[in-house]
């Protein structure tokens, strides 16, 4: 009977390149360029390249405008960036009106600044309305022009199923008073109205009044913010170019310090099997099976490499150089020396084990020390956050505020009066913009010092900055970025002129 023969299986794990820095240089190459975009597109918006006619220098690029040449409404009509959005304006009663057969409200209609056009896009209105009484009755809703004469009209009957009340005018005039009167042949029990008409303020929907890119709106939660700000690019630019590669790396050292915390535990149970008996090559092969932790993948290597055949000190040498810290290759070096001269290896072993806890002891009790520091370094950025804040929001539009008051010399550009300091016009967004560069840089160099204290890494430093940076743009975003201080102009009103009268 022939034997069955036996499976011989041979895991070759052979040793692979170490890619760790290739995906760091991959990392940091794609985070520079998106970093330097970021910075370019911020840059190109920012007070810093205003050109002088004006315009930052984003806008000039993209509409191709002349430097030296200030556009006018219809230039910036024929630039995709800059196109006017209308906006809903709309009005309607407060309340319902009630028994009456005739009855009237004037209204104004806002108009485009006369320095931005004389004569910009129409102004589409439609009206509607509900007229109820108590028996049939023909009614009419009619809109008259500032002179009296009337622009259209719509006759209904309160009870007739056909009945739409709605009328349309195509344009309606800027900076004039208009009518709208309701008229019954019986009386009026309620009679409601809405009018809601496009409005144009010369300024596209994702700049402000400087020309400078805000981006979209998005509603979240209750909150209304524009994340796309070119402000919030200065603070991505950082972010975008050193946080990526500096989590990755500092992933990496956690790593091979999870594996040098396990070090010495492994060196002092490879001193017992050696003086039990066992020789280095035997022992390596007997901890594979052991807990180790993070280092369980590299000890299971050098017993696979010890199973090919690889001389014991070669074995370890290679599992320096993977690990590649001073305290492994400063421990490999001594026992490898010691295997070389042979005698008692376990002492040294011993030695080598004791020297390398210590070592972790001291790197955690820095930690621990120092962790304290960094909860006074994030403090007192919170409280420096705060404060620009607080400023931000309540000073400086207290201050703004004073634009149009005139001074008393006749001087319509004049300011506050404090004692005997006269503060002039200012412009909000240059003050919030000062701000928020302060703050980012404040990141930066409190992050970089809190990281340098606890790891001695910069990496690690910028991992603190990355967040600051977060919150300060989180801060301003949500809280300081609002319409007035961030250049956006306030919708004027469709509203009544005065109360409703009786033609």
């Amino acid at each position: 009977m022939a034997r069955k023969k036996e499976k011989i299986i041979v895991k070759l794990d052979l040793p692979k390149d170490d890619s760790t820095l290739t995906k760091l240089y991959a990392i940091l190459a794609v985070s520079i360029f998106m970093g330097l975009a970021c910075f370019a597109f911020w840059l190109t918006n920012s007070h810093f390249t205003t050109s002088p006619n004006g315009q930052p220098l984003f806008v000039n690029t993209v509409c191709k405008y002349d430097m030296n040449y200030i556009p006018t409404y219809t230039d910036n009509e024929s630039c995709s960036i800059l196109k006017d959005e209308p906006d809903s304006l709309v009005m309607s009663p407060e309340d319902p009106w009630t028994d009456f057969l005739t009855l009237g409200q004037m209204f104004d209609v806002p108009g485009m600044d006369e320095n931005i056009t004389t004569a910009g896009p129409p102004q589409p209105l439609t009206g509607t309305c509900s007229v109820s009484t108590a028996v049939p009755s023909d009614y009419s809703f009619i809109i008259y022009d500032p002179y009296g004469s009337e622009i259209t009209r719509y006759s209904g009957n309160t009870k007739s199923k056909d009945d739409n009340c709605e009328l349309f005018i195509a344009d309606m005039e800027r900076g004039n008073m208009y009518q709208l009167v309701i008229l019954s042949q019986e009386e009026v029990q309620e009679a409601s109205y809405r009018l809601e008409m496009d409005y144009y303020d010369g300024i596209p929907e994702n700049m402000n009044n400087k020309s400078q890119w805000i981006g979209p709106e998005v509603n979240l939660g209750g909150f209304s913010f524009r994340p796309t700000i070119f402000l919030n690019f200065f603070g991505l630019g950082f972010f975008i170019t050193f946080w990526p590669a500096s989590f990755y790396w500092d992933k990496v050292k956690e790593r091979t310090n999870r594996m040098e915390e396990k070090f010495p535990d492994f060196l002092r149970d490879l001193a017992e099997y050696w003086k039990g008996g066992l020789s280095m090559t035997v022992a390596v092969q007997t901890l594979a099976t052991s807990e180790y932790g993070a280092l369980n993948h590299e000890v299971k290597k050098m017993s696979d490499q010890l199973s090919w055949g690889v001389a014991f000190g070669d074995v370890i040498e290679m599992f320096a150089v993977r690990v590649g810290t001073p305290l492994v290759m400063r421990a490999i070096s001594l026992i490898s020396e010691a295997n070389r001269a042979g005698g008692k290896i376990s002492d040294i072993l011993v030695t080598a084990a004791n020297d390398s806890r210590e070592i972790k002891f001291l790197e955690g009790e820095r930690k621990r020390s120092i962790s304290s520091y960094i909860s006074v370094i994030w403090t007192s950025y919170g409280v420096f956050l705060g404060v620009i804040v607080v400023l931000a929001k309540v000073f400086i539009p207290a201050i703004a505020g004073s634009n149009s008051e005139p001074s008393d010399d006749g001087d319509a550009g004049g300011g506050q009066q404090l004692g005997n300091m006269v503060i002039r016009n200012i412009e909000p967004l240059f003050f919030l913009t000062i701000f928020y560069y302060g703050v980012t840089m404040q990141a930066l160099g409190n992050g970089l010092m809190a990281g340098l204290m606890a790891t001695g890494r910069f990496t690690s430093g910028m991992k603190h900055s990355g967040m600051m940076i977060l919150m300060a743009m989180l801060c301003f975003n949500i809280i300081v970025f609002t319409p007035d201080l961030i250049g956006i102009t306030t919708l004027p009103a469709l509203k009544p002129a005065a109360g409703t009268f009786t033609p």
